[in-house]
């Protein structure tokens, strides 16, 4: 969601946090803000993309700061506007702040009460107030009292009017990592904003206060003074250029065969490194969006495949419910940045209540990664846009990968290297599927200018339906619904008008010729049926695109590239924002 970024050295200040705010929009914004300090507080916020806030910056005299703290906000409380921009000031403080605050209604108004005046809408510009009402020279001490009176997730950036040279940080439930340069210091929310500056980096845990100087950062926990190791990361900065592609969406989906080979490989040659699940006797999959579909295709193949009770949960929903684990209980939390805040908290709930964790993750060195009990790791390298591609295929694959082991551990399948040489070739199979872009571009031109689409498919294809309709409706902004073949005549049915477009996913043999029925019945209504299958169920349609047969545990990794090329080509022909689609944020860091 919001991200912030802040630097103190001796280097020039803009220049640093203007490039930390450009990494970091891949997260989503609608307004940017940057304050910068000396002998005093300069803020210069804007509206819109940040090339507005760096046309703004060129008319200021802020070339020779050398601290300060930047914002990219993605509303929550108040409209994006110029006011409700962050940094806020109150008195002598100002700060930027990535999450929510729960509570934030009460604390204003008894701060009105108290004679406060308020600016903005925000939550944010309540936590400044505090911050400013209880200050005295112990500011670690006064930062710790405020973060004791605020309900919900943060992460501060905070500087103070005649405290010089000082930048104050602290955090709960949201990211935020700190960087180590011989030329000055940084913090940020995640490592992307500032990974081409120093690959020292330092975690904060929830309810750290720091202190960040040029020369140091002095780290506190309960008003008690830490330790922190600094861990050395390599990131590659090339991951950021388009490498000639026109859009980051393109490119990544380009990229997932290499990804695919190199997340598989190590398992392939070591099948035995794939953790073996056999000991529950039931499985949570927790996750949101993207991530929560590639799920539903692992519930499925560890019922299907495996004779394991799984159920899917979207986090959100997971974390408040009363989950009855009967059986000796797994939850596999699912997230690409391992920063998804309702699955960190559906990860809390699960280790709170005794139940073995296991995260599927690309962050290695994220939350969900750290606090889990277990992590099996995707490589899909840096993902920037907003709309995942090669992250989620990769989730599909390693899931997979577990439902196949699972499977084998229970002597219910015995031809284990038949299915590992599928997985071996898988990658090759990805790309030959990518490079037909002529037929997905046939297929986006059919559909661009419809207003409704449906898809629909029965089990492991219902799955699949959903990731296909979900990516359509993010980038094209055409509105998308996925369903159960067998749903439609119970009501959906009627929306089916004369030319809409209904994509029906056939990869399983057992159910071809129900799912075959239910597409004959949507085009007896008008419709305009795209079909998405395997060769060996290839029904000679008009529109029609078919993959190479392979099993259950792999064909979703052929389909889906299939679908997420449809979904960019129908909204380049849109003329949408492909990598930053409106409203949406890549990592979801609040509730």
């Amino acid at each position: 969601m919001c991200g912030i970024v802040g630097y103190v050295g001796e280097d020039r200040a803009k220049d640093i946090l203007l490039t930390g705010l450009k990494n970091l929009e891949y997260r989503g914004y609608d307004s940017s803000g940057i304050a910068f300090m000396d002998n005093d507080i300069k803020i210069i916020k804007s509206v819109g993309k940040i090339k507005n806030l760096e046309d703004k910056l060129n008319y200021e005299n802020v070339d020779d700061y050398k601290i300060g703290i930047a914002h990219t906000r993605w509303a929550t409380h108040g409209e994006a506007n110029l006011v409700n921009a962050h940094p806020h000031t109150v008195g002598r403080v100002t700060l930027v702040h990535n999450g929510i605050i729960e509570n934030a209604k009460e604390l204003k108004e008894e701060l009105i009460n108290e004679g406060i005046n308020f600016n903005s809408e925000t939550d944010t510009e309540v936590i400044a107030a505090l911050i400013n009402k209880y200050l005295d020279n112990d500011v670690i001490k006064t930062i710790s009292k405020v973060m004791d009176l605020l309900k919900g997730s943060y992460s501060l950036g905070i500087i103070i009017e005649g405290v010089k040279d000082k930048i104050y940080i602290a955090k709960k439930d949201s990211p935020l990592v700190v960087g180590i340069s011989d030329k000055g210091n940084f913090f940020a929310s995640d490592i992307t904003a500032i990974n081409m500056f120093t690959n020292k980096f330092i975690f904060l845990d929830d309810n750290d206060v720091a202190e960040v100087t040029k020369d140091d950062v002095l780290f506190y926990s309960n008003g008690k003074k830490q330790e922190k190791s600094v861990n050395t990361i390599n990131i590659d900065v090339n991951s950021k250029s388009k490498n000639g592609y026109p859009h980051y969406m393109l490119k990544e989906i380009n990229e997932e065969p290499v990804v695919l080979e190199k997340t598989l490989k190590p398992y392939l040659e070591d099948f035995s490194s794939i953790p073996d699940l056999t000991a529950y006797g039931e499985i949570h999959i927790v996750a949101c969006g993207s991530a929560m579909y590639a799920g539903m295709i692992g519930k499925t193949l560890f019922e299907e495949k495996a004779n394991t009770r799984a159920i899917c949960e979207v986090a959100s929903e997971y974390r408040y419910k009363n989950n009855i684990y009967n059986n000796k209980t797994l939850v596999i939390l699912i997230s690409q940045s391992g920063e998804t805040a309702d699955t960190i908290a559906a990860l809390k709930k699960a280790k709170e209540l005794g139940q073995d964790t296991l995260a599927i993750v690309n962050v290695k060195t994220s939350t969900i990664a750290r606090e889990a009990d277990k992590a099996v790791f995707i490589e899909a390298g840096e993902e920037i846009a907003v709309a995942t591609t090669k992250a989620y295929l990769l989730q599909v694959a390693v899931i997979s990968l577990l439902a196949l082991k699972l499977a084998y551990s229970k002597k219910l399948i015995d031809n284990i290297d038949t299915y590992l040489d599928e997985f071996k070739k898988i990658p090759r199979l990805v790309k030959n599927v990518i490079d037909r872009e002529n037929e997905y571009k046939n297929i986006s031109n059919e559909i661009s200018n419809s207003n409704d689409v449906f898809f629909i498919g029965r089990k492991l294809d219902y799955a699949i339906c959903l990731e296909g309709s979900l990516k359509l409706k993010e980038v094209s902004y055409i509105h998308s619904e996925a369903y159960q073949a067998g749903e439609l005549k119970h009501g959906t049915i009627s929306l089916i008008s004369d030319g809409m477009p209904v994509f029906g996913i056939l990869t399983d043999k057992e159910l071809v010729e129900k799912s075959i029925s239910n597409i004959i019945e949507v085009e007896s209504r008008g419709a305009k049926t795209i079909i998405i299958s395997k060769e060996s169920l290839k029904q000679n349609k008009d529109l029609e695109i078919c993959v190479p047969d392979v099993s259950s545990f792999t064909i979703g990794l052929l389909i889906v590239p299939v679908l997420q090329l449809i979904a960019y080509y129908t909204a380049v022909n849109r003329d949408c924002d492909v990598d930053k689609p409106k409203n949406l944020a890549k990592s979801v860091t609040v509730e």
